[in-house]
């Protein structure tokens, strides 16, 4: 990296580390507080600054429930195929409350390879004709895997690996209790059908930015956060090489 585009890095996250001080964002008053790894704060600052929720916000459920294919004929027979045209405008799935676990971003190395987990859940509106509400959530955890590489002089470089939604941690709830017997069938494969596409549109938002803010740092800056949080982590025994180095481990 060109020494001037290295400098204007690392003043660049000399200032996130003081905004990270002094800006109450929701979720992230208790995330700087403590002895948490300074990578797992630049992944956090990163995502609230490229507004990673608002992005999640803009999810068009319904939509994607259609182009998949998903949505046929369960739900889009129950909001769209007996409906008038007004009703139309009414039926929808509105994403709201969105919560991205900021304060538990947590690091898991081996070696030069490293993955951050992230954890996330937010509320679902089902709005039907006549304005009845059922209301829903969804949780998962999302993982991106990177690790450094080195070419043939001995330069490392960042190769960003897979990003996805753990499958077990996907969860689909209903929480509207007065449930019409009719509905919840309805609701069933409703619920099946989120769980299929929600993961899919939440990696396309969330993981290009991930990518965007480690990209951002110089590999070397990046091998010595990496090597800072290897100092905070309980080690793994099985992690320990045959040269007594330790080197695997979580932070966050």
């Amino acid at each position: 990296m060109h020494p001037l585009r290295r400098l204007l890095v690392l003043l660049s996250l000399l200032a996130m580390s003081s905004v990270l001080h002094r800006q109450p964002w929701p979720g992230l008053a208790k995330a700087h507080t403590g002895s948490g790894s300074t990578l797992a704060r630049i992944i956090a600052q990163g995502l609230m600054n490229h507004n990673a929720e608002g992005r999640i916000q803009n999810i068009s459920l319904l939509d994607s429930l259609k182009d998949s294919g998903q949505g046929a004929p369960g739900v889009m027979g129950w909001l769209i195929g007996s409906m008038n045209i007004q009703q139309q405008q009414k039926g929808s799935i509105n994403v709201t409350n969105i919560q991205l676990d900021y304060d538990g971003v947590r690091l898991s190395f081996r070696k030069e390879w490293f993955s951050a987990n992230i954890s996330l859940e937010f509320d679902m509106e089902l709005i039907l004709p006549h304005n009845k509400i059922i209301q829903m959530r969804a949780h998962m955890n999302l993982v991106a895997e990177s690790w450094l590489e080195k070419d043939e002089f001995g330069r490392r470089d960042l190769v960003m690996g897979n990003c996805h939604t753990e499958p077990s941690s996907i969860r689909v709830t209903v929480l509207t209790e007065d449930i019409p017997p009719k509905t919840k069938h309805f609701l069933h494969n409703l619920r099946e059908n989120l769980g299929r596409v929600i993961p899919h549109l939440v990696g396309t938002q969330v993981c290009p930015l991930i990518n965007n803010i480690l990209r951002q740092l110089d590999v070397k800056l990046l091998k010595s956060l990496m090597d800072e949080c290897l100092r905070l982590v309980r080690w793994d025994p099985s992690g320990v090489a045959t040269d007594g180095q330790k080197r695997s481990g979580s932070c966050s």
